[in-house]
């Protein structure tokens, strides 16, 4: 067939796919479920000899007792694995795309009263829909998109740093050095893997006892807003709210934050001095170590002083002071200027708790509230003003549109072009918000996290120091003997990483295939060396188990090990300074950027900091890390495991992974595995703490696989390890778009639909056509109808 038959065969399709789509009466009857049941699945699933103890017959309407059912047959359905390929009788795409969402609106009707049905809403069922339909040619009569009205929960890093910004003031943007912390940087973890936010860390001058002393008496908050702790995209608006707990933890934590705004450290006289030698020797007694009255603070204010300061400070309560304290809290901390109602209505609150309580604990707990306003919590995107256009939809105005905006980027306020913009009536229309996006990536002073956070997430590189690792294990695997030392340099590489993504995005060419294949690495020659080395093998002496590392490493007497590692030996590199957290102990900011061995590894996905992340307490996990391919770079999808399954690998300790996955080729598990494992095992040139080997339990490695039924089938075949299989996938066409509907995802905030494919088509476009720019990415998704029109219900 020519590619014009073709590409004719696939217009026809389309077309008579939306059709059928749009075609609502005709298939929510329960008599479509039963012709397509009848036609593609009775021979198999009857009354007399059902697979898989699996009988279809009496199945008809949905219902909640039989939800799980119909969920089992959509994904089976969508995801091609029902009938099975060797069956000759196949339904079109139309057919599949019509049973799929006949399922799941059902499915949503049937659970509506019983918790509700979204599983098909979630991002990771994002892949379900065929991959084909959004990039191949667009039908006619495709309705323009838009994305449901909806309040969307702020991201716990958001929360956390509007809580920071009231309290602290972090440094400005050092173009010298660009990877230093600057004020709306997110606050990632500290060398023990704690996000937290602190009370006057920067006025601490000193303390009684040892770090671990000081540790325990700075006083602070971890983030108060929580997500699932799952692999990949993790703030979707439909899946997380604010619980109870949650509103009583901001609430109480609210009354420490306004205290200290106003007070500054809970602390004794005593504690204040211009240096350390001024405080009193008394005061320096042993007795007090990990207590709050063991440190000793700077007697200049550092931290930002506010309305809410003045309030406290001035004799009385004047509604001038109140009012401008109202207004400060409530513009802080939901980004936007109260309307006259919001700040009455606060006003009054605070004023009643005065009146009842007194100044000081009536003003605090008066002005808690505002912490747990709506718009504190969630960025509202209902589109209540404007006139719907015939398709329901309503484009975002007003500070709901530049929030958006400034949201796709920011953790804190907008900036003052943006919100003059909105001021002067001119962010009303594609063009102007072109126009703000563009200003916004071309400026590095304006921190960016969001999209940093995007790669976190769609990488998963950031887990790597919350893998509990097995202690023997780790040792044996050639780890730290000490566990903290190799939790520490797992949470280091992970900001390493983060300063390697942040100069790719700057550089900003092809930044998905140099994320993939880069031979750069931002490097801790003190702490890394191991970890990028290679596992040698059984030593024959314990006193000689880590080959000597290269002149430029500092020399440190390594520990003993049960293995020999061979340390990594890269070149000196440039220095480069990396993000860190708000820390209690100094950190070094300065690393390398340096280069990996061609030979060893290529890309983030050859990184411990992916590797460990992909793995678990005992070993490497080539299903997960097969899963990994198969989702974010081929476009795919694994059913859920059936609760029937006992997915147990044996306790082999003696074998090899890939020996002991021998059971997953069985008949019944490998129509899924089939999918992951021949991704997963060339991961195994790398052991589960990231080290290069040859050998494994004696054995030399084989890291072979095979890209099987991934959509291109150029891509199609074996891969002789990691190195090979990548360099493959980073110069697929289907890869980049994939990788173009997990942006969508992200910035979106929805699984993508037919409807999408405009969008999807522009933006992979844009991507190319600008020589993978993800600044041209973002801009078209960001000036898209999905990102700008919400749909409402309103007449």
């Amino acid at each position: 067939m020519t590619k014009t038959l073709a590409r004719l065969a696939c217009w026809l399709i389309w077309t008579a796919m939306i059709a059928a789509v749009h075609a609502e009466d005709a298939i929510h009857s329960p008599s479509f479920a039963q012709t397509f049941v009848q036609k593609y699945c009775i021979d198999c699933h009857g009354a007399d000899t059902p697979e898989a103890d699996l009988a279809l017959h009496e199945l008809t309407s949905v219902e909640a007792d039989n939800a799980q059912l119909w969920q089992t047959v959509w994904e089976q359905v969508a995801l091609k694995q029902m009938p099975p390929t060797y069956e000759s009788n196949q339904p079109s795409v139309m057919e599949r795309l019509q049973l799929s969402n006949w399922i799941t609106s059902n499915l949503e009707r049937a659970l509506q009263d019983q918790g509700g049905f979204q599983t098909h809403l979630v991002p990771a069922k994002g892949n379900h829909l065929d991959h084909e339909l959004l990039f191949g040619p667009l039908p006619a009569g495709l309705e323009p998109t838009s994305t449901p009205a909806r309040i969307w929960r702020i991201h716990p890093q958001e929360h956390l740093t509007r809580l920071n910004e009231l309290i602290n003031r972090e440094p400005d943007f050092n173009p010298q050095r660009p990877g230093l912390r600057t004020r709306g940087d997110q606050i990632g973890p500290n060398e023990d893997g704690e996000i937290k936010v602190y009370y006057g860390l920067d006025r601490v001058i000193g303390w009684v006892g040892g770090t671990a002393a000081y540790a325990a008496a700075i006083t602070g908050f971890p983030p108060m807003l929580s997500t699932d702790d799952h692999h990949g995209l993790r703030n979707y608006p439909i899946l997380y709210s604010v619980n109870g707990a949650e509103a009583v933890q901001i609430a109480g934590n609210a009354e420490d934050i306004l205290h200290f705004m106003a007070y500054g450290p809970n602390a004794e006289p005593y504690q204040f001095a211009d240096k350390v030698s001024q405080i009193d020797r008394k005061y320096k007694h042993e007795s007090l170590r990990g207590l709050s009255q063991s440190l000793f603070y700077g007697k200049s204010v550092k931290r930002p002083l506010t309305p809410v300061y003045d309030l406290m400070h001035e004799p009385g309560v004047s509604d001038e002071k109140l009012t401008a304290a109202v207004n400060y809290l409530f513009e802080s901390l939901t980004l936007r200027p109260p309307t006259e109602q919001e700040t009455a209505t606060y006003v009054d609150l605070a004023r009643q708790s005065i009146a009842d309580l007194g100044k000081e604990e009536g003003a605090i707990l008066g002005l808690t509230p505002i912490f747990l306003d709506r718009d504190a919590l969630f960025r509202p995107e209902l589109a209540e003003e404007g006139t719907p256009d015939q398709y329901g939809r309503v484009m975002l105005q007003g500070h709901e549109l530049a929030l958006a905006v400034n949201a796709a980027f920011c953790y804190i306020a907008p900036d003052k072009s943006l919100t003059q913009a909105v001021k002067e009536g001119r962010l009303q229309t594609r063009e102007d918000v072109e126009r703000e996006v563009e200003r916004i990536l071309q400026d590095d002073t304006i921190r960016k996290p969001r999209v940093l956070q995007f790669f976190r997430e769609y990488f998963d590189y950031d887990r790597a120091g919350y893998i509990c690792k097995d202690t023997r294990a780790l040792i044996t695997a050639g780890g730290d003997n000490k566990a903290q030392a190799y939790y520490r340099t797992m949470f280091g590489m992970t900001a390493n990483t983060d300063r390697l993504i942040e100069l790719i995005l700057q550089e900003d060419k092809q930044v998905l295939y140099e994320l993939l294949t880069t031979d750069r690495v931002v490097y801790d020659a003190n702490q890394d060396k191991r970890y990028f080395g290679e596992f040698v093998g059984k030593a024959k002496s314990r006193s000689k188990t880590i080959e000597k590392a290269p002149a430029t490493a500092p020399k440190k007497k390594a520990p003993a090990l049960p293995n020999t590692i061979r340390a990594a030996q890269l070149p000196p590199g440039d220095p480069i300074h990396v993000r860190i957290a708000q820390v209690i102990t100094p950190v070094k900011t300065e690393r390398s950027l340096t280069t990996l061995p061609a030979e060893q590894r290529m890309g983030i996905l050859t990184h411990p900091s992916w590797l460990v992340s992909h793995s678990d307490a005992m070993d490497n996990h080539a299903i997960l890390r097969g899963r990994w391919i198969r989702e974010r770079l081929l476009g795919g999808a694994v059913p859920d495991v059936p609760i029937t399954v006992n997915a147990m690998l044996p306790v082999e300790p003696r074998e090899t992974l890939r020996h002991r996955m021998r059971v997953t080729r069985e008949e019944y598990c490998w129509k899924c595995h089939q999918k992951m494992d021949p991704l997963g095992l060339p991961f195994e040139m790398f052991n589960h703490i990231g080290l290069y080997r040859t050998q494994d339990h004696d054995k030399p490695v084989d890291a072979t696989g095979e890209i099987i039924d991934s959509g291109e089938p150029s891509l199609d075949g074996p891969v002789d390890n990691a190195l090979d299989m990548i360099r493959k996938l980073a110069e697929s066409e289907r890869v980049k778009q994939v990788f173009v509907r997990h942006a969508f995802r992200f910035w979106i905030g929805r699984n993508e639909t037919i409807n999408d494919a405009p969008v999807l088509q522009d933006a992979y476009r844009a991507y190319e056509e600008s020589e993978g720019s993800m600044n041209a990415l973002l801009t078209s998704l960001l000036t898209s109808d999905a990102f700008l029109y919400r749909h409402v219900d309103r007449p």
